[in-house]
């Protein structure tokens, strides 16, 4: 006996936002490619520009002598996912563990770095409500004034407003370098065919720093200004910081995150193709 339903045809998968896009990932040399991976789920065609390069600093003996007086401070400042993990590495080179953290308040700035930490088993004290540095300062949930600081932190290049601020309101600031980041040496071959050719839609930056080393990584390759093989070619960025730089480099910035992560530069993307 023939049934007289129809049969199902299997569902065709819906369309991908991204779906025909083209997009160059600037990220750290070696850094996993979550962010990469989400926009490829999105229908997106991923090319990756590690356009900085995440190293040791260039002595530990700040930072040794900080963890060698830990029961000191009152606060430590983790700004990055990379200040995380150099600052329990060296932690653990030094003889000591997490119990060591015990008596200090954290506090972190981004879910990303959050994240980090809670992969350690250590949750953080305080994390502002918006995922800049800024906030940090004018949200922190104790009085300033009397506060002895530490702060790891990337050897040169970061920004002193942070700092300037907590002395300002009367804490006590030990800055000491966790890590460094540095522009890499080499463009990989199907990035530079792409940005040759014109063929990119968008291009993201997630920070002031891989915004300076990608222009320090084209200036050879394209000695007639990487600017004009970007006409056609949207530049994202992951907030406000990154934005300036962008401005202060390109002249514009066409793409910015609502939300300062990787999946708020990826839902920023979304929203512009969709408009």
């Amino acid at each position: 006996m023939h049934s007289n339903l129809p049969i199902s045809q299997p569902q065709q998968p819906s369309h991908s936002p991204l779906t025909g896009k083209t997009i160059l990932v600037t990220r750290s040399v070696g850094q996993s490619s979550q962010f990469s991976d989400r926009l490829k789920a999105e229908g997106a065609t991923v090319i990756e520009l590690p356009a900085l390069e995440i190293t040791p600093p260039s002595s530990w003996r700040p930072l040794d002598q900080a963890i060698s007086q830990l029961s000191t401070f009152n606060w430590l400042i983790l700004t990055s996912g990379n200040a995380v993990e150099y600052f329990l590495k060296r932690l653990e080179t030094n003889g000591k563990n997490k119990t060591a953290l015990n008596q200090l308040k954290i506090a972190v700035v981004g879910k990303k770095t959050a994240q980090v930490l809670s992969s350690y088993s250590i949750k953080a004290d305080f994390i502002p409500p918006h995922f800049i540095a800024d906030s940090l300062v004018i949200n922190f949930p104790e009085k300033l004034a009397g506060q002895k600081i530490l702060f790891p932190r990337v050897e040169t290049g970061g920004r002193q407003i942070l700092v300037e601020e907590f002395i300002h309101q009367g804490a006590e600031v030990i800055e000491v370098p966790t890590y460094e980041s540095s522009c890499p040496h080499n463009i990989p071959e199907d990035a530079e065919n792409a940005l040759r050719n014109h063929t990119l839609d968008v291009i993201t930056f997630a920070s002031s720093k891989t915004v300076q080393f990608f222009c320090l990584l084209t200036a050879n390759k394209f000695p007639e200004g990487i600017i004009n093989f970007l006409n056609n070619t949207q530049i994202a960025s992951i907030g406000p910081q990154t934005s300036k730089t962008c401005m202060d480099l390109f002249g514009r910035v066409d793409i910015e995150a609502e939300e300062y992560t990787a999946e708020g530069l990826t839902q920023a993307i979304i929203k512009w193709v969709n408009d």
